[in-house]
């Protein structure tokens, strides 16, 4: 016997169980009713958070150097010092909610995020702002896979689940895009502002969470523990890398190579560990599965050149045409058309045209805007900028929220959080990465202080991005064709 509860969600007992007596299998909705709106509405609101987080942070930077007196080199640590918090820890997030629970992890979680978000604005010295931002992205690396494995379990697979993917993917996306806009707005009030909106807006979500988000049934308890030593050395490689390719152009090469090796060991003992542990942090055989590992590698690419063109976009408007950080918003905002367009009409394009044709379309959008952008001039307006951001917005629509479907399709429910996290692991290690290559790029490249020389390494650091995103583009055109069952064993 198969039963529906009032808000839609079908539950299949097992064999020889009736209805009633059925004990843990999770209600699925079958259909988008009132209530698995407001789920949906919640688990979005948190991932628009974080997207906003991130990009309020980027509009940001300026002013924060001014205050605490931060180098370029320096600066980029308040972005990647969260990127690598999330990025580092967000395996070990994903475990946590398949063993302890999803609703419990995003709720604990959101709390640590409202707490040291809040700290980073009280912060007046940069490395207690560096501090407060990788706890409160080591906080979103607990959050985000189990919001997101909550949508992969709680909606039926198909067109429900489809819908619910791309609406959240579009909330994470726009957050990201929208948050340049009020970032600006804030950063014009103050920018600890930037730390302590989120605060009021996270609480919000909070409250709604606990009312809105199921509490999972007891069920017997999964075996297996917390792989502690894969998470230090994932996050430790992922810090070296970054901090050699960051201080590349000012130290001596044997320090580069011996940082390099460093990150090399670090990820080589991550594998050791990960072969020999009993509860791995990440089961090796589920990477065997290639439209997952190019569905990641795709996160990668795209995020990195992202962040890359971000940071120097931002670094042009404000430091060199002396924009003021509403304006540097404003102009932004055009990216934030993903908000829109990929909860409504890319669910449309996937279905008529596959996942494999939609990524592909992304990805070389985000090439094209680039491209537009890279022979930036000294003079140019906004509407000479306008068509490389249009570009950008399309490739955001069509490309993130695909490329989430691609990585968690096929996927069991119990590692529904494994493949949320290695997707998040993917995208704040791209965004950490694209960020570093850009700043080492940029201060290799400018060879003076004159406008001219500052533009001329602007130009160097948006070959970043647009390399990045050409790449993407050659990957994901290889796959994807088809939808391929992650290998279980």
């Amino acid at each position: 016997m198969v039963t529906h509860d009032a808000v839609g969600y079908k539950k299949e007992p097992k064999k020889g169980e009736d209805a009633v007596s059925a004990p843990s299998a999770p209600p699925r909705a079958e259909r988008m009713t009132a209530r698995a709106w407001g789920l949906l509405l919640v688990l979005s609101g948190a991932i628009f958070l974080e997207g906003i987080d991130v990009s309020m942070m980027g509009v940001a930077l300026p002013s924060i150097r001014a205050e605490l007196g931060m180098s370029t080199s320096s600066l980029q640590w308040v972005v990647s010092a969260y990127v690598l918090g999330y990025g580092g820890f967000v395996l070990l997030g994903g475990r946590a909610a398949d063993l302890l629970g999803r609703r419990r992890m995003f709720i604990g979680w959101l709390v640590v995020f409202v707490a040291f978000s809040g700290l980073g604005g009280l912060a007046e010295e940069g490395w207690v702002l560096i501090v407060a931002r990788f706890v409160t992205g080591v906080a979103a690396a607990f959050l985000a896979p189990a919001g997101l494995s909550i949508i992969t379990t709680m909606f039926a697979e198909g067109p429900v689940r489809n819908r619910a993917v791309l609406v959240y993917a579009g909330a994470a996306a726009g957050g990201f895009s929208l948050g340049m806009v009020t970032g600006g707005l804030l950063t014009a009030v103050h920018w600890r502002w930037v730390f302590f909106a989120p605060v009021v807006v996270a609480a919000a979500i909070l409250v709604a969470a606990i009312v809105l988000i199921p509490r999972e049934e007891r069920r017997e308890r999964r075996t297996g523990g917390f792989d502690i030593p894969g998470t230090l050395t994932l996050t430790g490689a992922m810090l070296l890398l970054v901090i050699t390719v960051v201080h590349a152009p000012e130290v001596a090469i044997g320090t580069t190579l011996a940082t390099l090796a460093g990150a090399a060991v670090l990820l080589a003992a991550f594998v050791r560990i990960e072969r020999r542990s009993a509860s791995p942090l990440v089961r090796l055989g589920i990477l065997r599965s290639v439209p997952l590992l190019r569905a990641n590698a795709g996160a990668v690419l795209l995020l990195a050149s992202f962040m890359a063109f971000q940071f120097v976009a931002v670094l042009y408007l404000q430091e060199l045409r002396g924009w003021s950080t509403v304006e540097t918003g404003l102009a932004l905002a055009v990216l934030g058309i993903d908000a829109v367009l990929a909860p409504t009409l890319t669910p449309v394009l996937v279905a008529r045209f596959g996942n494999s044709r939609i990524v592909v379309a992304g990805m070389v959008f985000a090439a094209l805007g680039y491209l537009l952008f890279l022979p930036v001039g000294p003079e140019w307006g906004f509407l000479t900028m306008l068509p490389a951001f249009l570009a950008l917005g399309l490739a955001f629509t069509l490309a993130y929220g695909t490329l989430t479907i691609a990585a968690t399709d096929g996927v069991a429910d119990e590692e529904q959080g494994l493949a949320s996290g290695l997707l998040t692991t993917s995208f704040q290690f791209g965004a950490a990465v694209g960020l570093a290559v850009a700043t080492a790029v940029i201060v290799a490249a400018t060879t003076g202080d004159t406008p001219q020389a500052v533009l001329e390494g602007y130009r160097a650091g948006l070959v970043v991005p647009l390399v990045a995103a050409a790449l993407g583009t050659v990957l994901v055109a290889t796959g994807l064709r088809r939808r391929s069952p992650v290998p279980q064993a």
